[in-house]
């Protein structure tokens, strides 16, 4: 699947963006779409995930109880809200879909072939 993501900016620390990433042409049904993010001079992380056709969902532990991870079934979108936005929080927002990504990988970042293009979160202090 083709993957374009939007809706990253520039806020200052607890305010809320949020994602977007969308497939045109083809659809996520059977895939997991998950967010990853990389700030300068670390490591790609994960940051949340969703199971397309149960809704299942996962996040990773600084984000809990601030980031939510939704789908629009009509419009083939995955978003993630952010609020309560932390500098540490800064970094390029990559989303990645994969059919084959299963419970115990869905938090790496090799499981996943399709990735959409970066987008710039920065949270000013």
């Amino acid at each position: 699947v083709q993957l374009q993501a939007s809706g990253g900016g520039a806020v200052q620390a607890g305010g809320s963006l949020r994602l977007s990433c969308a497939t045109s042409g083809s659809t996520f049904r059977g895939h997991v779409v998950a967010w990853f993010r990389q700030a300068p001079g670390k490591e790609r992380e994960f940051v949340a995930g969703i199971r397309w056709n149960s809704g299942f969902t996962s996040y990773e532990d600084s984000v809990k109880g601030r980031f939510t991870i939704s789908k629009d079934n009509a419009k083939n979108t995955v978003y993630l809200q952010m609020n309560s936005l932390k500098p540490e929080d800064t970094g390029v927002y990559s989303c990645a879909a994969d059919r084959n990504v299963i419970t115990t990988t869905i938090r790496d970042s090799r499981a996943y072939d399709s990735w959409g293009q970066g987008t710039q979160v920065t949270v000013s202090s």
